[in-house]
């Protein structure tokens, strides 16, 4: 069919074939389709949707538009988490030697951050001589031995989501489920994984604001992963403030660390274990949650997690020799002590993730687009959190920086996401639903 002929079947409503997404998806690909004709095709879903089917379809198709990693070689279990992203979400960092060091082998393609919300790529970077480049050979090889790898996603592999996102980011057609759906798990699928296990993040510092939203979103990831023959599984979890107590690249990959040494803060934990737990019952290692949280708890405490993170380390050419001295990370020049204001005592009430994500990003640890660079030694460590007592004038966080004039802007940000009570605030559980796919 002619490319405007897909187009107005779209457009009219009607739902379309298989052959019709894999000539979409390999025209995108090939040039066949021009930028044009892609983006109104995707203006055409956004619109008027697109069934279950479709979406599967358009998964796969977007899956072999590249390489696909073939693992069969593997014995261990091969499992991989993907998170819709948050500020402070450094759970990749703990949650990949940790699984690791339980069994499962954890093939990992990650992202870099984008406005508010941070990248696990950006975070390794902070790790000197840490590389995310590995070829297809180097990946597998390193799977095998380490029985884990993070990286970034490679020129050959999934092709036609690279081509279609950058549309999506400049055409207003980010906001589809469908088309979410597709280009997360074609990328996941593309790993070589037999399981994934999905989190979903949901509240002021998400993507998805409101608990409808993210549930349908889960849900539909969910549907589309086991439609296409993988075991999946979601929760549903809260990003109303920042996960864990630091913000910032190098700041972050030291809070992973202090975690993976039986150091971490419980609500960083709290989600970490869960997710851990879901990627152990889906590959089959344990049975049971409980049986899980031993295997994980055991991992922590022998040292098993943190060895298999220096382990991955060492493999992509970092510096291990970060990991017992933190003075190795790059470091901010200067520190800005954030104090209560109050001339009372009173309770922290809010600490609002989605500023906290934006005032990171004034300082430096963010992108405001995607070519810009980003400063991987600035950002903040919060001494309280929401339910936290405070009293006059005690110290709330540290705020590194190199510039001030941009700490200028950081602090007026940052001191949006704040309120106060008199009252201890109650806190909700950080894990909202779980949407199994056993």
């Amino acid at each position: 069919m002619f490319a405007q002929e897909i187009i107005a079947r779209k457009r009219d409503g009607f739902a379309l074939s298989r052959d019709e997404i894999g000539q979409f998806v390999d025209g995108v690909v090939s040039g066949a389709f021009t930028d044009y004709q892609s983006s109104a095709l995707l203006m055409a879903i956004v619109l008027r949707g697109m069934s279950e089917a479709e979406t599967a379809w358009l998964t796969e198709a977007m899956m072999h538009s590249g390489r696909v990693a073939d693992l069969s070689e593997i014995s261990r279990p091969k499992v991989d988490k993907h998170s819709t992203g948050g500020v402070g979400d450094k759970v990749s960092l703990i949650l990949a030697p940790l699984a690791a060091a339980c069994g499962l082998c954890v093939p990992m393609m990650s992202g870099r951050g984008l406005g508010h919300t941070g990248g696990t790529l950006d975070k390794l970077d902070a790790i000197p001589g840490f590389r995310v480049d590995l070829d297809d050979a180097a990946y597998r090889r390193q799977l095998s031995e380490a029985h884990l790898a993070l990286i970034g996603q490679s020129a050959d592999m999934v092709p036609a989501d690279r081509k279609l996102y950058a549309l999506r980011d400049v055409t207003a057609t980010v906001e589809s489920i469908p088309l979410i759906c597709a280009s997360i798990l074609s990328k996941k699928l593309a790993e070589g994984i037999d399981a994934l296990v999905l989190d979903v993040k949901c509240g002021r510092g998400a993507f998805m604001k409101t608990e409808p939203e993210a549930r349908e979103l889960a849900e539909a990831l969910v549907k589309i992963s086991r439609g296409v023959g993988k075991p999946t599984s979601a929760l549903i979890t809260r990003m109303d403030q920042p996960l864990g107590k630091a913000v910032g690249n190098s700041l972050e990959v030291v809070e992973a660390i202090d975690c993976l040494k039986g150091k971490g803060p419980p609500d960083l934990m709290e989600v970490s274990y869960a997710l851990v737990a879901e990627m152990l019952l889906l590959g089959g290692i344990c049975q049971r949650p409980d049986e899980a949280e031993e295997r994980m708890e055991a991992a922590i405490t022998d040292g098993r997690a943190l060895d298999a993170f220096r382990e991955l380390v060492c493999a992509q050419g970092g510096d291990p020799a970060v990991i017992e001295d933190y003075g190795r990370f790059p470091r901010a020049r200067e520190r800005f002590e954030l104090c209560y204001p109050g001339d009372a005592p009173a309770y922290l009430s809010k600490l609002d993730a989605l500023a906290v994500g934006e005032a990171a990003r004034l300082l430096g640890a963010g992108r405001a687009h995607a070519e810009s660079e980003i400063d991987l030694a600035v950002g903040f460590v919060f001494r309280k959190k929401p339910g936290d007592r405070l009293q006059p004038g005690e110290v709330m966080a540290i705020i590194h920086y190199n510039d001030a004039d941009k700490l200028e802007a950081a602090e007026a940000r940052l001191q949006t996401a704040l309120e106060y009570s008199p009252d201890k605030p109650e806190q909700p559980g950080l894990i909202i639903d779980r949407l199994s796919g056993v």
